[in-house]
Order: C-alpha cells, then structure tokens, then sequence
C-alpha cells in the first residue's frame, strides 16, 4: 500500500519520534519528516499531523522529569511545552516551506456533534488554504475524566471528523506482532487486517508493553474507528529516517483495512465515541431486531449500568456483554429503569408524560 494514493492524511507521531532517550528534540529526524510532507503537498495531499509531546517539551524546557508528576503540574507544564512544541516545528517546517497552524482539543470537542462538526470546518478551511493544522489534545484543561489520555484514538478521531482517506500511526515498533517480539524470536508481524477479531485483540495485549502511554490496546481501538469510517490505517514505525518512505518500500507495516459499506458521517462520528456514559443490556429478540435494522425498543431491555442523560453515547451489549451496537439514547438511565421490558405503548402510564417509543431509534444506532 502507497501512502501516496490517498488524499487525505492524518499522520500521528509520537513523543519518541520527536524527541531522543535524553529529552532532546529529534531536529533531523523532523526536517526529514517535513521534506517528506512538502513532497505530498506538492502532489496535491492534504496533510493534519497530530503531534504528541507538548508536556515532554514542557518537562526538556523547565529542566524537570516527568515521572510522578500530578496532573494539575502537568497541566501547567503542558502550557509551556506547547509553545515550545509549536516553535519547533514551526522553525523545521519554514525550512520546507510549510505553512503549519495549531488547534487544540479537547474530549468535548469530537464527543459533541455540534463542536465536532465546527472542528471539521476549520480543519477543511485550512487544508483548503495549503495549510497543514497541527492538532493535539488540550492538556492544560482536560483533566483525566474528560481526556483521551492517548494521541492514537484522538487521531482517529480527528480523521473520521474530516472524512480522511488514511490515518498513519508512527510508533517505536514496526507494527502489530502476533506475540511480543523481544521475548519470541519466533513472533510474526502482521501485514494487514480486515477484521478486528478476538485474535487481533489478543494480539495487541500481549504487545502492550512495548509502547507509549497509549500502548497497542488504543492502536487496536483507533483501528477500529477507522475501519467503521471507511478510513484506512497503518501502524508503522516512526524512527527510521524517513518512515514514510519506509512504509512505501519496506512493506515493514501493519495496514488495517475499511470496511466496504461505508457509513454515512452522522453515524461515523456514533460509532467514533471514546467516551460512551453508559450501557444496556439486551435480550436475544432485541439483538436479532438490531441485526435486522431495528430501533431497539424498551421490551429487549434488561438491565442498564451507569448514569446517562437523554441524547447521550450509550454502548447496546448482548446477555453475554458482548458489544452489539452504539447509538445515542432517547432516555436517561433513570426512565429506562422504570420502562425496561415494557411494551413501547404502556411508557406514557409509567413515565406519566409522553415520550417517544425507541430507547434507540435505528437512526441513532450503528452495529458494530
């Protein structure tokens, strides 16, 4: 696969890529990065890149370590580190002649669909402009309850807003690995997938350890996203010289591929949540309706974990707790309560006002 086929790029690098073993910052290995992007906006490409290392950035500038430090500390030294992080590519990417811009984001920004779409204009308005956005998480005011916590499922998020074409994940590995490579000589590297499975799930635990703060769990769940958005995206490792003309010729990569019927954008940014409030739990009957393009009604409903409000992300999962669907509930937790296993016309006798009859309309619902 050719990076150079796609139009639309959302490249995410990591904090290893950007900065040394000895929290210096990576300066050849950017302005190669950069050449390599001038190269794609010379074909008409139209690149985001999400950048970790705002904090790392942060820490180098104070003359600090980063290990233990609170959150509230971190989220100071985030405010430092992002000018410094901004000045460092801005100075690489004048070299190129790269026009770059910030935006910062925070958990609220994709999760709500009014400030998703907003996102998606301004992003548009950029890359329209030859602009290449830089984007990374607003660490200064996302405190750990309403954060991503990780860059992998932040990027993948920001490619699904923009309908991206490719999302390319620069690592410190090569790819997924059927097993971790350090202790099994024998471990294979995955070339592609189309289908995230429990194999691939388990293949991801097992190679955790060998990443970032997001580790290959996150990667696994940005795929996911991607897969659903009809987004194709690579895993690829970020320290060579130049990794994506690594990924062009080595094959070295773990490609993960779009499913093949594509969603429309309302239910791509459903089924794209990272941060769903709560969960129901459903009968056989109400699976097999959902399987069939159903709305799924108070009858199928029999249990609810978590406290949710009307309009928010819900998880739908089967008597066993696997996931089957995600959509954005009609009701709160506490109506559902009292509705459960009801039929659809006795709910205005038990809420006592009128109320519409889906807990999930099939509008609203996505399978997974």
């Amino acid at each position: 696969m050719q990076i150079d086929k796609f139009k639309k790029i959302v490249i995410k690098i990591g904090s290893s890529n950007l900065m040394n073993e000895k929290g210096k910052p990576k300066i050849i290995w950017l302005d190669e990065f950069a050449k390599s992007i001038k190269k794609l906006l010379i074909k008409k490409k139209q690149i985001v890149i999400v950048s970790s290392g705002a904090i790392a950035m942060g820490c180098k500038f104070l003359g600090i370590k980063k290990k233990g430090m609170k959150v509230d500390k971190s989220q100071a030294v985030a405010s430092i580190g992002q000018i410094e992080l901004m000045n460092f590519y801005k100075k690489i990417f004048d070299n190129s002649k790269i026009k770059i811009s910030q935006i910062l984001l925070t958990l609220d920004d994709t999760e709500q669909r009014r400030r998703s779409i907003n996102a998606r204009r301004t992003i548009d308005n950029l890359l329209a402009m030859g602009i290449v956005p830089i984007v990374n998480e607003n660490d200064t005011t996302a405190t750990t309850e309403i954060k991503y916590g990780d860059n992998d499922r932040l990027a993948a998020r920001v490619a699904q807003i923009i309908s991206a074409d490719c999302l390319v994940l620069l690592s410190d590995v090569d790819g997924l690995y059927t097993d971790n490579p350090k202790k099994n000589k024998k471990t294979k590297l995955v070339k592609s997938v189309k289908e995230i499975d429990e194999n691939i799930k388990s293949y991801a635990t097992k190679t955790e350890n060998l990443y970032g703060s997001g580790g290959m769990i996150t990667k696994i769940e940005a795929a996911k996203i991607c897969q659903l958005s009809g987004c194709y995206m690579v895993i690829a490792n970020g320290n060579y010289k130049n990794p994506l003309k690594e990924i062009n010729h080595s094959k070295k990569c773990t490609w993960f591929l779009p499913r093949i019927s594509k969603l429309d954008a309302r239910k791509q940014w459903i089924i794209g949540s990272v941060s769903p409030k709560g969960e129901v739990i459903i009968d056989q009957g109400a699976v097999k309706a959902i399987n069939n393009g159903k709305s799924l009604l108070p009858a199928g409903v029999k249990k609810i974990n978590g406290k949710f409000e009307k309009g928010d992300h819900i998880l739908v999962k089967d008597q066993n707790n696997i996931e089957c669907a995600r959509g954005l509930t009609s009701f709160s937790s506490i109506e559902i309560e009292k509705i459960k296993g009801s039929h659809s016309s006795e709910i205005k006798n038990i809420l006592g006002y009128s109320s519409r009859e889906e807990i999930i309309h099939k509008d609203d619902l996505v399978r997974v």
